[in-house]
């Protein structure tokens, strides 16, 4: 189970250092209000995250991506929520790395906000579906505390990756709210990065 567990570490760490949804949020938000902000949103992103490997561990995510009906309807959710991010990044009069009259959200909206952006993420589940069973040892016993431990493993990876992201993004807020050239574009990044997401989802077929 050692070996498991550090062969699984390995690779969910790699899963977290690429670029997705929730990175991109959890940034966002720090470089908006800073890392107090980020760090409740990473709290919403963690329940996703437990929320999932319980699905997992009892079968409900297995039984989710064997209804077509039930996998695309999260899929088109997820990519919908995307879309209205990608709205909402270029239309606003601020720039989300402005820090004066900028959009200040309460402590529950950031953490429903980082919950759902993780929740409504098809990726996450396909992930605790394709992966986790790979590293379970269907003979051993205790195939539930197996499921669990692995769950948690990753989660713990992706806590710590997001948390650094998050002190070293808001490190930066001051610097780069003085460039007004990186202002107006970063809107349009941010929109362009948060809409080809929702394209690649939108898109995806179903395994």
């Amino acid at each position: 189970m050692s070996s498991n567990l550090f062969a699984f570490a390995l690779i969910a760490l790699g899963m977290a250092l690429t670029p997705g949804p929730n990175m991109i949020y959890l940034i966002s938000r720090s470089l908006c209000q800073g890392k107090k902000a980020g760090l409740v949103s990473l709290g919403g992103t963690a329940l996703g995250f437990f929320f999932y490997m319980l699905c997992a561990a009892f079968g409900i995510t297995a039984l989710l991506m064997t209804i077509p009906l039930a996998y695309d309807a999260l899929r088109i959710a997820g990519a919908i929520y995307l879309i209205y991010l990608a709205w909402k990044a270029i239309t606003s009069p601020q720039s989300p790395f402005e820090l004066t009259n900028v959009q200040m959200y309460s402590n529950t909206k950031l953490f429903l906000m980082g919950f759902l952006t993780n929740l409504l993420n098809p990726k996450i589940a396909m992930m605790y579906l394709a992966l986790l069973p790979q590293f379970i040892q269907p003979h051993a016993d205790a195939v539930l505390l197996q499921t669990l431990s692995l769950g948690m493993v990753q989660i713990i990876i992706s806590l710590m990756v997001n948390a650094l992201f998050i002190f070293t993004a808001s490190s930066f807020t001051q610097l780069l709210s003085r460039h007004v050239l990186w202002l107006k574009l970063q809107k349009w990044l941010m929109g362009t990065v948060f809409f080809g997401l929702a394209t690649q989802i939108l898109f995806s077929a179903r395994k």
